[in-house]
């Protein structure tokens, strides 16, 4: 099929556009992009991480030790999903009992994103939380050990940063 051409006045200019069928992105180009997020999000954590293990290099340990115990008490991204999960599905019961019964599909999608998850280990809610700057739990407990590494309290005594996160991902 051929595409028509037609004129358009633009600020006193005439330009040719061209009338194409515009087409949705195809499944790899959706991929790629979805890709280049995950990964911008995952730079911008590791960065984090990197910043905040950096800051306590040669602390007190009082200073570690209270910076562990942040740690400890943080959510990781499977306790939000599963906690955001729980509250849409209680909140679109409740609104589907009293007001109307379409919310009643709140819970129902709510189960479908926990079902993927455990299935695949991935859904759409994780995406959006790891741009929001939630961690994984194995990220927290890598930062908890890089921690622990520069308070001494393993053999190696280390000073750099990079080199505190690389031997925690060797003990996680």
């Amino acid at each position: 099929m051929a595409a028509r051409i037609r004129a358009r006045h633009s600020s006193s200019v005439f330009r040719i556009a061209e009338d194409k069928p515009r087409h949705a992105p195809t499944v790899p180009a959706l991929a790629r992009r979805h890709d280049r997020a995950v990964k911008t999000a995952n730079d911008r954590i590791q960065a984090r991480t990197l910043h905040d293990v950096s800051r306590y290099i040669g602390a007190d340990p009082v200073f570690i030790d209270e910076r562990i115990r942040e740690l400890e008490r943080e959510w990781h991204v499977e306790r939000t999903l599963e906690a955001n999960a729980g509250l849409l599905a209680l909140f679109g019961l409740g609104l589907g009992l009293t007001v109307n019964r379409k919310f009643l599909l709140l819970p129902t999608f709510a189960a479908a994103f926990l079902l993927e998850h455990a299935l695949q280990g991935w859904c759409p809610p994780i995406s959006v939380m790891r741009r929001l700057g939630i961690r994984t739990g194995a990220e927290i407990q890598e930062e908890i050990i890089a921690l622990r590494i520069l308070r001494g309290d393993f053999l190696e005594r280390i000073h750099y940063p990079e080199r505190a996160l690389a031997s925690a991902r060797m003990w996680t």
